[in-house]
């Protein structure tokens, strides 16, 4: 009898070692690199501006042009412009919104399906949309003839 309860206590020592083991193992967190593409359409009548979707094709360190501003120095950042800017990134045109004859629909259809491939095909790259962030640059009074939209379109995949 006494050899029966040293087997079942050993038998769940080991079962008890077994389920903390498996609580003890922690998976590794994923990482992720993140991307962007930014929609600029413009409300400019008679057809006068320029619709695009802009991804850059070019990384940039942001610590490479940032300063840090403290009351014992509060001198400006002195970032090379030059530096900053991109000059690989991919355009693909869009239609205007407003032609002669005023807003044009079909142009913002034809943005919708364009924009949406770009989605669509970003997806099945294994990109996931994170988040959609729009504004509008306009000064909205009678005599306000310009303005745009601007989408930005964010997304993430594991590394």
């Amino acid at each position: 009898m006494k050899k029966l309860n040293y087997l079942t206590l050993g038998v769940a020592v080991v079962a008890l070692a077994f389920v903390l083991a498996s609580f003890s193992t922690s998976p590794t967190p994923a990482t992720y690199e993140f991307t962007s593409f930014t929609v600029v359409e413009s409300i400019i009548p008679n057809g006068l501006g320029r619709s695009r979707i802009i991804s850059s094709l070019e990384q940039r360190d942001y610590k490479e042009f940032t300063s840090v501003r403290t009351a014992e120095d509060n001198s400006r950042n002195k970032s090379d412009r030059g530096e900053i800017r991109v000059k690989n990134f991919e355009e693909t045109k869009l239609l205007n919104f407003f032609n002669i004859g005023g807003i044009r629909f079909q142009n913002i259809a034809a943005n919708d399906a364009v924009i949406n491939n770009k989605v669509n095909t970003m997806m099945n790259e294994g990109w996931e949309l994170v988040s959609i962030t729009a504004g509008v640059e306009s000064v909205g009074d009678k005599t306000d003839n310009n303005g745009i939209y601007i989408t930005r379109f964010y997304f993430k995949r594991v590394k």
